[in-house]
């Protein structure tokens, strides 16, 4: 097989490939499962592979480059448009191999494992602030039902807080008790 670029489409549980050589002839079309794959790129002379940036994508391409080949990762964006027929994982896997050839294409640098657990740590800050705005404003909204207001900002949360933990309140018992879930989980 003389195979010049891939387009690799990353499915759940398989892995569907598009291989082109050098005339733009179709090489070679094949469903892989994830451990298949690894074995099939060992196999394979380096070629240019193409993949969406998407889930997993930055592990395979750290995984394809091992063996020689070029990876370029994609915006799902830019390669929609290159899709002929319905949408499946063999007609997507054709459209990268098709979109990653062209020549002003844009693409995604791979992030090294470093990068990626450093936009992990973020990603997951972000989540643990937001989650944790959103119980705030939920103790703040069911306290405003019983006519309890408190200014917002930290200090304002830590008064509520102290009040929904306190035995004696204007609160009746399953609401604070209730309540004190939202206070612990804060």
């Amino acid at each position: 097989m003389n195979i010049t670029t891939i387009g690799f489409d990353i499915a759940k549980g398989v892995i569907q490939i598009h291989g082109v050589d050098g005339s733009g002839a179709v090489a070679v079309r094949k469903r892989l499962s994830r451990a298949g794959a690894l074995t099939f790129f060992e196999r394979l002379s380096p070629c240019l592979v193409g993949m969406e940036a998407c889930g997993g994508a930055h592990h395979w391409a750290r995984e394809l480059v091992k063996f020689g080949h070029t990876v370029r990762l994609i915006s799902p964006l830019y390669v929609k448009p290159y899709v002929k027929r319905s949408k499946t994982d063999a007609a997507d896997a054709a459209a990268i191999c098709e979109a990653v050839g062209r020549p002003h294409m844009r693409f995604v640098p791979v992030k090294s494992r470093e990068a990626q657990a450093l936009a992990q740590a973020y990603k997951t800050r972000g989540l643990l602030v937001a989650q944790r705005t959103a119980l705030i404003n939920a103790l703040r909204a069911h306290l405003t039902e019983f006519g309890v207001v408190a200014p917002l900002g930290p200090a304002g949360a830590a008064r509520l807080i102290g009040l929904v933990r306190g035995e004696d309140g204007p609160l009746p018992e399953l609401a604070r008790q209730t309540l004190v879930d939202l206070a612990d989980m804060i």
